[in-house]
């Protein structure tokens, strides 16, 4: 339950982020979908479906960075603390 609880509030504050980030940048994330910043130092920006939240690996993934950022997120949305490397295996095995 408290899983679920923390992804909803990411959810909330990343979509709510997301359509300023959008409003300022253009940038436009599709519904469904969730804009997330990966890295170690530089950050990539990569959209990814929400369904994504409810998968373990991600959730660890978020657990990551709810340890180094809590909810205030420097890059204005949902940012992940971990190689990109790392991101997009998790990310290949969830679409595989």
């Amino acid at each position: 339950m408290a899983t679920r609880f923390l992804a909803k509030q990411i959810l909330r504050r990343s979509v709510f982020a997301a359509s300023k980030a959008a409003s300022t940048t253009g940038e436009v994330v599709p519904k469904g979908f969730l804009a997330v910043f990966v890295g170690e130092t530089q950050k990539k920006r990569f959209v990814v479906p929400v369904t994504f939240l409810n998968q373990p690996s991600f959730q660890a993934l978020l657990s990551k960075s709810e340890e180094e950022f809590g909810f205030d997120h420097p890059m204005g949305g949902l940012t992940i603390p971990c190689r990109e490397e790392a991101f997009i295996d998790v990310n290949s095995q969830l679409n595989g």
